[in-house]
Parts: structure tokens; C-alpha cells; sequence
């Protein structure tokens, strides 16, 4: 007997041109190279243009993950974005990435989880089509995250980049093994206790703002290890696997040292990890897809290899997927 399976039929991504090296961040702010470097990894970031917004990065991602899946916009039944920084209280991102790209009438919503948002989103999209409500949906993770940063403040104005990426969920079938192709499951967890290690200081219906982001790194730092190691863990049992069936970790791209630190935990090698934050620093929502993406587009993430997705955001929010390519 078959089963659905939510399944990847195409990825996307969009980085906006301006790069901003740690050489020009140490002219802005006191901070330096070296210091960036040894405290996450980045060696550089993209920042939108002023004019650009979250929605125009998530258009083109979009956009890209059609042409290189052949869709067709009348064959999409709906978007969901995961952002942080919308372009506007409302409407949603989501509205005005289906009526750029020319989607039919049907659902379009944003999902709030922060950096763990893609992953919300893509588990939202996974459960319409397996219900039936939906054949296939274009999921994108996209920010502008130097709209909320403080840029006199290094701790956090250092970490962060701009950009987007997408992925085409489409309908497909499985025998329920884990060989199918497709959403094998998800994870999402949020522990709202943790809400003061990783927020922004305004909101629309407080300071009527959107605030600037606001960090306790340490803490951060070792919630994201002990949580995403403990999802990854929870994937792997669930499906009656070890790390060493893992073909690729893509996991958010916050910190190096975090990615290392939860690679080493599972004893998986960094060469079976997807990195890409030191070129792209810190894009929230953005960084699984568009690291994901990357992967896809230079070969070395392959149809039937088995991916582990997983994150933690501002919330604080964590999940992961995993994922037969």
C-alpha cells in the first residue's frame, strides 16, 4: 500500500549583490577580522539594498526554484514564507511573492519562527499535502535581517546577513520505508521561557517598531548544541537510524563553532556537513534553504541522498527534517 511523500522537487536561492566584508564592518564598528572569525566563522556577509526587501528576495528565489523545476505558476497551489522581517505588518510576504510570480488563487501565509522558521514552514507545507489540501507549494525562507540590527552594536551586527531560499514541495508516493523519497518527518519544538536569550527590543504593538535584535551569546550558544543535537538525535531514533546513515547535515547556519560543536556530538564528519556561513553569515530563515540550495546546485547534494535539516531560532524555537532528496 502507498503513502503520500511530500517530496523536493526543486530548490532556489537569491543573495543580494552587496558584500560586506569583516575588513569593512571593522571601519563601521570596533571589531576586526580576526575577532569575527574566531567567534563564528564569517568571513563575510550580503546586504540588501536599501530598496530591496524581503519580499523581492523571496520573489527571485522563488522564481529560481520554478525555472529549475520546470513548474509551470498555474501548477503551484500556494506559498508559505518563514521570515522575521516582513516587508510590511500586512499583508503577508506570502501575497506578494504569488502575486509576483503569478501563482493561481489559494493559500498564502508567513510563518514566524525566526531562524528555525524554515522548518516550521516546511512542516506546515509536508502536512497540507499529505492531507490532500494541496499537490504542491512553494516554501521559501527569506530576510533582511540588516533591517533589525543595531549597528553599533558588534556583538550582533557582525553575525547577520541577507538573502533567500526556496524549495518546491510537490505530492508524491512511498511503501512508508525509509528509502521513499520526500519528508521521512519533522520535529518542531519552542520553549517560550527562553524568550529573553535571543529577541528584538520592539514590536508593532509595543515601541511600534520593529526594534533591533538583542542577544546573550553564551547562552544562545549552548542551548543551540544541547537542542539541535537532541532533535537530531530524536530524527535518527524515530527512523531507526544511526549518524552514519546520514548522507549530508544541513543545519542553520549561525556559528561555525555551533555547527562543528553539534557535528562532533554526532560524530559525523565536517566533510558530510553543508557550511556556508562564512560567505553568508547568519540569514535566519534563509540559511537551511539557501545552504540546502547551494548543495543541490554544485552536485553535492544527489537525488535519494538522505539529508538531516535542523536549526534553533529566537523563540526559543529548534526542529529538524529529515529528508530523502
Amino acid at each position: 500500500m502507498s503513502i503520500i511523500r511530500s517530496i523536493i522537487r526543486s530548490t532556489g536561492g537569491y543573495l543580494p549583490e552587496n558584500i560586506l566584508t569583516n575588513a569593512a564592518l571593522a571601519e563601521m564598528v570596533d571589531t576586526s577580522d580576526e575577532w569575527i572569525m574566531q567567534r563564528s566563522g564569517i568571513k563575510e556577509r550580503c546586504i540588501a539594498a536599501d530598496d530591496e526587501t524581503t519580499g523581492d528576495m523571496a520573489v527571485a528565489a522563488g522564481r529560481m526554484a520554478m525555472e529549475r523545476g520546470c513548474v509551470e505558476a498555474q501548477d503551484i497551489d500556494g506559498v508559505i514564507i518563514a521570515t522575521t522581517t516582513p516587508d510590511k505588518t500586512f499583508p503577508s510576504v506570502a501575497v506578494k511573492v504569488q502575486d509576483e510570480l503569478g501563482l493561481p488563487v489559494g493559500l498564502a501565509f508567513d510563518v514566524q519562527a525566526v531562524c528555525a522558521g524554515f522548518l516550521y514552514a516546511l512542516s506546515v507545507a509536508d502536512s497540507f499535502i499529505q492531507t490532500g489540501k494541496a499537490r504542491r507549494i512553494l516554501v521559501v525562507g527569506a530576510e533582511k535581517m540588516s533591517s533589525i540590527l543595531d549597528w553599533e552594536d558588534r556583538s550582533t551586527c557582525v553575525l547577520f546577513g541577507d538573502g533567500a531560499g526556496a524549495v518546491i514541495l510537490e505530492r508524491g508516493e512511498g511503501d512508508g520505508g525509509i528509502s521513499d523519497r520526500g519528508v521521512l518527518s519533522t520535529y518542531l519544538y519552542a520553549n517560550g521561557g527562553q524568550a529573553d536569550l535571543l529577541y528584538t527590543d520592539g514590536g508593532t504593538s509595543t515601541s511600534g517598531d520593529s526594534g533591533h535584535i538583542k542577544m546573550q551569546g553564551r547562552e544562545v550558544f549552548k542551548y543551540a548544541v544541547q537542542y539541535m543535537s537532541d532533535v537530531v538525535m530524536e530524527a535518527l531514533d524515530a527512523n531507526n537510524l544511526v549518524s552514519s546513515d546520514i548522507d549530508w547535515l544541513v543545519p542553520h547556519q549561525a556559528n561555525s563553532r555551533i555547527i562543528e560543536a553539534t557535528a562532533k556530538k554526532l560524530k559525523l564528519p565536517m566533510e558530510q556537513v553543508i557550511m556556508t556561513v562564512e560567505r553568508h553569515g547568519n540569514t535566519s530563515a534563509a540559511s537551511i534553504p539557501l545552504a540546502l540550495h547551494e548543495a543541490v546546485f554544485d552536485g553535492r547534494i544527489k537525488q535519494n541522498d538522505l539529508l538531516l535539516l535542523e536549526g534553533m531560532g529566537g523563540g526559543l524555537t529548534w526542529g529538524a527534517a529529515l529528508i530523502r532528496f
